[in-house]
């Protein structure tokens, strides 16, 4: 079983290889139960965000961290991808300004994953 910190990783990993734009890691564990992590990215449309919420469930999966739950929204702007100790937000980048999510959360801990980037 992967830690906590495993699973953010692979998670900021998988996402950056599909293109995912502006990747932020929020270390939620001290302001919220919901997770240890927040992941939260940008996708360029909405078939995108289909394709990066697919690509996550299936690396994951793949390395024994299956998905407690997947919620989609409608109008496809936002995917939510719950794996107990990360959750992973997808958006388009409207609905991610809409949202928020990094000022809602503002006293989690932003976490530096440029090393986990490909240049």
């Amino acid at each position: 079983m992967m830690t906590p910190a495993e699973v953010m990783k692979l998670i900021v990993k998988t996402l950056d290889s599909k293109k995912a734009a502006d990747i932020k890691v929020l270390k939620t564990e001290k302001v919220t139960i919901l997770a240890d992590y927040f992941v939260i990215c940008t996708a360029t449309s909405s078939t995108h965000v289909k394709t990066l919420s697919e690509e996550t469930d299936k690396i994951l999966s793949e390395n024994g961290e299956a998905p407690l739950r997947t919620e989609g929204y409608r109008g496809g702007g936002w995917v939510l991808v719950d794996f107990g100790c990360v959750i992973v937000h997808i958006f388009t980048d409207e609905v991610r300004k809409f949202y928020a999510l990094e000022r809602l959360w503002g006293d989690a801990e932003p976490v530096d994953i440029s090393g986990f980037l490909t240049e």
